[in-house]
């Protein structure tokens, strides 16, 4: 493998970095909204899914009331 001098490095890393489609503020916000909302549904489904088990395991152990 060639070895290239920090100089040359940064310009190629300069390079690269201009090739970058940067999101814009509105895909950002739309991006991280869609995020939290799937958090979100992903905690309420796992609660619903333990409290379901929960009420199963209590049932076949005979400890519910």
């Amino acid at each position: 493998m060639a070895s290239i001098t920090p100089l040359e490095f940064l310009r190629q890393v300069r390079q690269e970095v201009s090739r970058v489609t940067w999101p814009t503020r509105k895909e950002t916000a739309v991006t991280t909204a869609m995020v939290f909302a799937m958090v979100i549904a992903a905690a309420l489904f796992f609660f619903i899914v333990d409290q379901v088990m929960a009420l199963g395991v209590r049932f076949v152990l005979g400890l519910g009331s």
